[in-house]
């Protein structure tokens, strides 16, 4: 797909980084993935409005990514434009009075800065975020929270980039969150949001991030690479961890890859796991679970790219 028409307009546009046949499995935290055919990281709003444009004026197929933490990419790679948003990694405090003060941030930046900053400033509503490993614009479009709580509980409002190139920002009162996605028209980015948090007790606040982070600790798989959880939770029936422990799958194992024993809805990079590894299992537990268990599991994580015709 390299052509020198793109490469030149891109690098035209950005100020960031324009990569050509980068492996995605050095942009993803499970570790997995084949090249995309171009990696590119705008560092303003107004130069992501730009890439868009080209790209749908050169009618070269692309998609946005956060911190690649949510993320698995097949081994055939991808054949189009991957923008990484890590450069729209902006943060501001609005304080609005004693009782409450705003966050805005960008859709690259990191969520536990957002965690970080809230807990330094004696915010409360952040807490259920803690030990989330995504960027802000992940987590506002898969409405991400644990423990209680989701984002779309402090969400004052969101910024979009509409498919017509246009940016503008939805309140809190137009938004469709729904568990573990946030519904918005097709084509549309978001840019950044804004939370609105409460003044509390800095101890308290603190003291429940760290109680959050020790039950991550103890319950998750985090000394080996991994995407997160990798199924939603099916609703009314039992989460999804308990499903794949009770019919006894953890430890299952493909390749490299391998259901976590600590906790049956992460699967876990044992060092040398390819993407079409991930992939089998997570296949391998749908089919049966539903076989067994007439449960239909949907995966939280986003899959993309093509399969190496190698592995054929």
């Amino acid at each position: 797909m390299k052509n020198d028409t793109l490469e030149e307009k891109l690098k035209d546009i950005v100020s960031g980084t324009v990569l050509f046949n980068e492996p995605m499995s050095r942009h993803t935290s499970i570790g997995v993935g084949g090249p995309a055919c171009v990696l590119v990281s705008p560092e303003t709003v107004t130069e992501l409005g730009q890439i868009i444009a080209c790209l749908r004026n050169l009618e070269t197929p692309f998609i946005p990514i956060g911190n690649g933490t949510n993320l698995i990419v097949r081994d055939g790679g991808y054949k189009g434009v991957i923008i990484s948003m890590k450069g729209l990694n902006s943060i501001a405090l609005d304080r609005r009075n004693d009782k409450e003060a705003a966050i805005h941030a960008g859709a690259g930046a990191a969520l536990s800065e957002i965690v970080r900053l809230a807990s330094e400033e004696s915010l409360a509503g952040m807490e259920c975020c803690a030990g989330i490993p995504g960027s802000v614009g992940g987590a506002v479009k898969m409405n991400a929270g644990a423990y209680g709580g989701e984002i779309k509980d402090v969400v004052e409002s969101v910024g979009l980039l509409d498919a017509r190139g246009d940016v503008w920002k939805l309140k809190k009162n137009s938004l469709k969150f729904a568990y573990r996605h946030l519904n918005l028209p097709e084509g549309t980015i978001i840019t950044g949001a804004s939370f609105l948090l409460s003044k509390g007790t800095k101890e308290k606040i603190q003291g429940r991030i760290n109680e959050i982070l020790r039950m991550r600790k103890d319950k998750h798989p985090l000394e080996f690479r991994n995407s997160g959880s990798i199924f939603k939770n099916p609703k009314g029936i039992a989460p999804a961890g308990q499903i794949i422990d009770e019919m006894g799958l953890k430890g299952y194992q493909v390749g490299g890859a391998k259901i976590s024993e600590k906790h049956g809805n992460f699967i876990i990079n044992l060092g040398q796991a390819k993407g079409n590894d991930i992939i089998s299992l997570i296949d391998m537990v749908k089919k049966m679970v539903k076989a067994e268990r007439g449960i239909v599991l949907e995966t939280e994580v986003e899959i993309i790219g093509e399969e190496d015709e190698k592995s054929l």
